[in-house]
């Protein structure tokens, strides 16, 4: 067998736009570098660019890298991966033999994000309510991003964690008083389904305070997430204000019926660039009274840890994760 201690892994989060590269030892991630996808024909070429960028171009090269793990927008079902939203279209093998590795793992992105969770330290997240984890039990992990990333992580008799692979953000939203209702109605309009994505996300933000605005009667006006949340934060408007906390509110929802399906004992984790952002705000919202607002079923989520990952590049430990099984 070969010895892969003494080398990094090579890992990339690949969006759409940019290719995120490093090398990870461990917990220790270095040589970080962000590549334009545009300017690079393939994902072997953008991989053969950050290697030579770092020094470690040549194959056998002391402290060149022996394994892979990639991370990429859309499904991996089979040996060829065709990128969504990038033309970039690849076979994984021969990938990994170009690259002289040993072995690669390509996995979907928020798989990558799920798969951190066993390497978090405590520094990594921040408790946001509940009890202790339960070591062993079946992880939660909800992202809200571009999109809504759901999983479950369940641990296997070897110890190595397995991801769920599924379609979790696009469930219907349930509301839970008028106002909320009111929202869905509009967008089940606009939209033909109310999904979860279609409010717990960057993009839902903004459906959340269009949907509000278009209620009151308000100026219309087309804002970002960004300037959302940053007029949230400051406390600057109304309607701003009411679409985080509705956005929270119905996180906490998702997060508590997620949390059941799985019976979750070993903690809900929310990933993703928006609630960190939160902070405080977060914390004091309704988001942990709405993950236990299920009726006869409180006693069973009362419990149950939830937590926001704090950690800037989760997707790079998941990586490290998914390397050790190839």
């Amino acid at each position: 067998m070969t010895n892969h201690a003494a080398a990094p892994i090579l890992v990339a989060d690949i969006g759409g736009t940019n290719a995120r590269f490093g090398l990870i030892d461990g917990r220790d991630i270095r040589e970080v570098r962000i590549l334009r996808c545009a300017d690079h024909p393939s994902l072997e070429d953008a991989a053969r660019a950050y290697l030579a960028a770092v020094g470690l171009a040549e194959v056998g090269a002391p402290g060149r890298p022996r394994r892979g793990a990639f991370a990429v927008a859309g499904p991996v079902t089979s040996d060829h991966v065709a990128m969504t939203n990038l033309v970039w279209e690849f076979s994984i093998s021969r990938v990994r033999d170009g690259l002289g590795l040993d072995g690669l793992a390509v996995i979907n992105d928020f798989t990558a994000v799920a798969l951190s969770v066993p390497r978090l330290a405590r520094t990594d997240r921040r408790v946001v309510g509940g009890g202790e984890v339960k070591p062993g039990g079946v992880v939660a992990v909800l992202g809200p991003g571009s999109g809504l990333g759901v999983s479950g992580l369940v641990a296997g008799a070897d110890g190595r964690w397995s991801a769920l692979a599924g379609e979790g953000g696009h469930v219907t939203m349930a509301a839970t008083d008028p106002r909320e209702a009111a929202v869905l109605e509009l967008l089940r309009g606009r939209f033909g389904h109310a999904s979860a994505e279609r409010v717990l996300s960057g993009p839902g933000l903004v459906n959340l305070h269009s949907g509000l605005s278009e209620l009151d009667g308000a100026d219309a006006t087309a804002l970002t997430p960004a300037a959302i949340t940053e007029s949230a934060l400051a406390g600057g408007d109304a309607l701003c204000a009411e679409a985080v906390a509705m956005f929270c509110g119905m996180l906490g929802t998702v997060a508590g019926n997620l949390a059941l399906t799985l019976g979750a004992r070993g903690g809900v984790y929310i990933a993703g660039g928006i609630v960190p952002r939160l902070g405080a705000l977060f914390e004091r919202s309704s988001f942990r009274d709405r993950f236990l607002d299920k009726g006869r079923m409180r006693a069973f989520l009362d419990p149950i840890p939830t937590f926001v990952i704090t950690h800037e590049l989760p997707a790079f430990l998941g990586l490290a994760e998914a390397a050790d099984a190839v």
